[in-house]
């Protein structure tokens, strides 16, 4: 299926003199290939971390970490969920492969982007994910689709969100192992580390890929009371404890993560990544902060979570791997970002890398080089189509120009206070006019839709939920259980890809298909492509199931339930299925 028109691939990296690392080297003392466990928790930022200056978040695995790795310190991502996971993946900026959203189908990546996880399974390793993936749930874009041979993760971009399990709650939810849900005991974040500690010693004789991406500190906010309390004894806000607390409970399982490594002796030649994925989300609300309360602390950066300002998208990187050297307290204080860190670890594990990227190897400046000026860039859109200058921010070592007219020295300003654009008009030039190139080869992928597969033999039937809708009004957009569970009035159209051309069932449902309760509709239409049908409800009537012969292909499918009051709104929940 290649339905997503990505257009030329652009390195911008390479007019500033920044050349591409093409896989095939190691550090000059040349060990055997590492193990590689790269851990990414959500919605963590740069000071959420004792060891960054935070005097009340208790995370003494984390700051044992921060004092054997090398550190980079002016690393950055995307400021929110998919695009950062895209990017970190692929090497290229989010918005190449089609992410540019956490919902409305611009979650959805790209199924013909070369992910990590393919370079390392065609490397030879045995390739696992647990946790988040939320870069789309069904065929041909899930984990297991991408190259991970073992996948056990949550849908969609958090627990409670559109095709999450209903009911799911943290504790002894059902998740998804390789396409089937499985039922689990216990904590969120306690359940992925158990699967990774388990991934980690049945592959130990082997080497092995593990991409751990937790959902936590992400809302919603819960996590046991034990983890919690200290922090509202400390006078935290409910909300800043529940997610310190959270904080807490992912450095109490780095501890048994770190503690395996050396039972199992594979510390030495294990590459550790520690990051997050965007700024803080909860871990820093001076905005809000009630008199005498605690306020949080993020560094002295400007904003959180979703800002095109340092504090949304410069985030914590530890990287740790005693045979290379790679180990002790050191920091590298150079641009750096996401799309970095694919061409870094193909040139150390000797791994096949495609040659138009848009990140550059890191491994010169882990051994103590120096790096020739870059510019990045970085947006967060969050809209149907991304709009010029929204939200972004071009990087230099020295500069950050935000939002086309802000200028920034963050060497000597890192809260972003004094716009400087009147006193550097030349910089302001030269960094629009690098953001100019940049957005000219970002826009052929702007038309595209990245397709879900309807009759694949990897996934028959497809559920489809609104969190996938494509909408053209955002109010529309139905996204989470809550919003579900109300009733809201939404309604959109799923971009498909028909994979082989036959007969198909659509039986569309209010709720998912394991609770069995009412449509509360009196009649049921669909639309797909250029067909459409219509079906009277009865009262107790759990679904409505429409049949069409399809031609293989792109298309679109579109429901409306008509409610007794007469308001319309789209069925939440499709099921299509080839027969």
């Amino acid at each position: 299926m290649r339905n997503y028109t990505i257009g030329p691939r652009f390195t911008i990296l390479v007019i500033w003199g920044i050349t591409i690392a093409l896989g095939g080297c190691q550090t000059s003392e040349d060990p055997q290939r590492p193990n590689v466990i790269l851990v990414i928790t959500d919605d963590q930022g740069y000071g959420d971390i004792g060891a960054h200056g935070n005097p009340a978040i208790r995370t003494p695995v984390l700051d044992r970490l921060h004092g054997e790795s090398v550190r980079l310190t002016d690393f950055h991502v995307d400021p929110t969920c998919s695009p950062t996971r895209s990017a970190l993946l692929t090497g290229r900026y989010s918005t190449r492969t089609g992410v540019w959203h956490t919902i409305m189908g611009r979650s959805l990546m790209a199924p013909e982007e070369v992910t990590l996880a393919e370079l390392f399974a065609e490397a030879g390793y045995r390739t696992g994910m647990v946790g988040k993936w939320h870069l789309g749930d069904n065929y041909p874009l899930r984990p297991q689709d991408q190259g991970f041979e073992e996948a056990f993760y949550h849908p969609a971009g958090g627990v409670g969100q559109g095709p999450d399990y209903f009911g799911n709650d943290y504790f002894d939810d059902t998740y998804v192992r390789n396409g089937v849900l499985e039922e689990t005991e216990g904590y969120v974040t306690d359940v992925w580390f158990d699967d990774a500690l388990r991934f980690v010693e049945e592959h130990q004789d082997e080497p092995f890929f593990l991409y751990l991406a937790t959902n936590a500190p992400h809302g919603p906010y819960f996590v046991e009371e034990e983890y919690a309390a200290p922090y509202r004894e400390m006078g935290f806000p409910d909300v800043m404890a529940r997610f310190s607390g959270m904080v807490t409970n992912i450095d109490d399982n780095m501890g048994r993560l770190v503690a395996q490594l050396d039972s199992l002796e594979l510390s030495e030649n294990t590459l550790l990544i520690f990051m997050t994925d965007n700024g803080s989300a909860e871990g820093w609300a001076n905005w809000r902060g009630q008199e005498g309360t605690w306020k949080g602390f993020n560094v002295g950066m400007r904003q959180g979570k979703g800002s095109e300002y340092d504090g949304g998208h410069r985030v914590p990187f530890f990287l740790r791997w005693p045979a290379a050297g790679y180990v002790g307290s050191r920091e590298v204080d150079a641009l750096t970002a996401h799309i970095d860190i694919l061409p870094t670890l193909a040139e150390l594990c000797d791994l096949p890398v495609p040659a138009d990227l848009d990140g550059a190897s890191l491994v010169p400046l882990l051994d103590g080089e120096e790096q020739a000026e870059r510019t990045l860039f970085v947006h967060s859109q969050r809209v149907p189509y991304p709009i010029k200058w929204r939200k972004s921010a071009v990087m230099t070592e020295r500069w950050r120009l935000v939002n086309q007219d802000e200028l920034y020295d963050i060497q000597e300003d890192p809260g972003q206070e004094n716009n400087m654009a009147e006193q550097f008009p030349e910089v302001v030039s030269e960094l629009r006019a690098a953001y100019e190139q940049w957005w000219d080869h970002l826009t052929p992928s702007f038309d595209g839709f990245v397709r879900i597969g309807l009759g694949a033999d990897a996934e028959n039937p497809v559920a489809l939920n609104p969190h996938d809708w494509h909408v053209v009004d955002q109010s529309q957009s139905v996204w989470n259980h809550r919003q579900v569970e109300n009733g809201m009035m939404g309604n959109g159209y799923w971009a498909v890809e028909v994979v082989e051309s036959g007969r198909y069932t659509f039986e569309l449902r209010r709720w998912p298909g394991h609770m069995d309760q009412p449509l509360e509709a009196t009649e049921a239409r669909i639309k797909v492509g250029d067909q459409e049908a219509r079906l009277e409800v009865a009262e107790d009537q759990t679904a409505a199931v429409f049949a069409f012969d399809l031609v293989a292909g792109p298309t679109t499918v579109q429901t409306w339930l008509v409610l007794p009051d007469g308001q319309e709104r789209g069925a939440y929940f499709v099921y299509a299925e080839r027969k």
